[in-house]
């Protein structure tokens, strides 16, 4: 899953930046409202942390803006106001979640993995496919009652297809959610990670899940 966060002091900012990266998310990082608002109406973020009190343009300009122009993805804000009237400011601007600083990084992830479910409609921790399971809480992927160990990228592949189960997926959808904006799109490195994949869930089983949608990408289905 692809995180953009934009948030204005270095230390909060890296601290956030890095420990979402040990959790296995992708993760962009901005320091000022102007460049946040370009990542987030250029490339198709799963969720955004955005602070309020951001040089060149406010957390909350930027939030209207983005649904303005019909950018919906799921934003959690970060503030240090805790006023009722403030709270409400944020919601009304079109945000999802409001969290007041100083906060628990675990309470942050929680929320995090609250918005992805809700933007996935999936209602608890547990993606299911077949005799697949992915737990996003713990990272645990179980098929047929094994128990698969899975490198950071290639987790963070399947989970982006479960969470697109039955939907064909580009590769630039891949590089887009899984690699950073700077990553060279033309490299086949999206196909070595799924012959990777197919190694450890699909080979030793008799129903394949992974699929090639030739001249398209991939689907992830009990059957085509």
């Amino acid at each position: 899953m692809r995180i953009l966060v934009i948030e204005d002091e270095p230390s909060l900012l890296k601290i956030i930046t890095k420990r979402l990266k040990e959790e296995g998310y992708n993760v962009d990082a901005s320091n000022n409202g102007e460049e946040g608002q370009y990542f987030s109406e250029i490339i198709d973020y799963d969720c955004i942390v955005l602070d309020i009190m951001l040089p060149v343009i406010d957390g909350l300009s930027v939030l209207k803006n983005l649904r303005a122009k019909r950018v919906m993805t799921p934003v959690l804000l970060l503030t240090a106001r805790d006023s009722i009237d403030d709270r409400v400011k944020g919601l009304d601007a079109g945000a999802d979640d409001y969290l007041v600083k100083p906060f628990s990084f675990d309470e942050l992830l929680a929320r995090i993995r609250s918005l992805l479910r809700r933007n996935a409609d999936t209602r608890d921790n547990i993606l299911c496919i077949s005799d697949l399971t992915l737990d996003i809480n713990s990272h645990n992927v179980i098929r047929n009652g094994l128990s698969i160990e899975l490198t950071t990228k290639e987790y963070a592949i399947l989970e982006y297809l479960m969470r697109n189960k039955e939907r064909i997926i580009t590769r630039t959808q891949i590089v887009e959610h899984v690699w950073n904006y700077d990553f060279d799109c033309n490299s086949n490195i999206v196909d070595v990670y799924i012959r990777y994949l197919r190694r450890k869930i699909d080979d030793s089983f008799g129903t394949k899940l992974i699929h090639t949608v030739r001249g398209s990408g991939y689907v992830l289905k009990e059957k085509i």
